[in-house]
C-alpha cells in the first residue's frame, strides 16, 4: 500500500529523521512543488520503506542540484530510500513509479542520485537499473526497462 507525503503536516513526516542516506536534508526541502515522499505500508498498515523524489528536467550530478526549480519536469529523481523490511525498498520503488506514471504523464525518465556505495550499487543493479553516470561524490542510476 502506497502513501504519499505532500507536506510536513502529515504525521508520517517525522520518520524522515531516520533517513540513513541524506539525514541532513531539511524536511521542508523534501516537500512541495515537484517533490514527493513515498511510504510503503504492508498489509497490516506497518510502514516498511520510505523514499524521497525530486522532479527535474535533467539528471542531477550533485545533491546541490536536487532542488533546482524547473517549469516542466521530465525526470523523477529518487535521492534516498530506506526500508524496515526485506524486499520493501524494491516494492516501494515499483509502486512509486507506477503512481508517478499514472499521475504525471510529463515524467519520462526515472533516475537516482545515489551514494557511491556497494549497497546502493547492488540494490539498483539488482532491481534493473543501469549506471547512467558516475559523478564526483554520487552515481546516477537510471531505470529503463523493467519498470511497470
Amino acid at each position: 500500500m502506497l502513501h504519499v507525503i505532500k507536506n510536513i503536516t502529515d504525521a508520517i513526516h517525522k520518520l524522515l529523521t531516520e533517513d540513513p542516506v541524506r539525514p541532513h536534508i531539511p524536511q521542508l526541502e523534501r516537500v512541495g512543488e515537484h517533490k514527493d515522499i513515498f511510504v510503503h505500508r504492508n498489509e497490516i498498515d506497518v510502514i516498511t520503506a520510505i523514499t524521497c523524489v525530486s522532479y527535474l528536467d535533467f539528471i542531477p550530478a550533485s545533491e546541490s542540484e536536487l532542488f533546482i526549480k524547473c517549469e516542466s519536469p521530465t525526470v523523477a529523481v529518487f535521492y534516498t530510500i530506506w526500508s524496515y523490511a526485506p524486499g520493501a525498498g524494491r516494492a516501494l520503488i515499483f509502486e512509486a513509479v507506477k503512481h508517478i506514471k499514472e499521475n504525471n504523464s510529463n515524467i519520462k525518465r526515472f533516475a537516482t542520485l545515489s551514494p557511491k556505495t556497494e549497497l546502493a550499487n547492488k540494490f539498483h543493479i539488482r532491481n534493473g537499473a543501469i549506471i547512467f553516470r558516475e559523478n564526483n561524490n554520487t552515481i546516477n542510476y537510471e531505470y529503463i526497462t523493467i519498470l511497470p
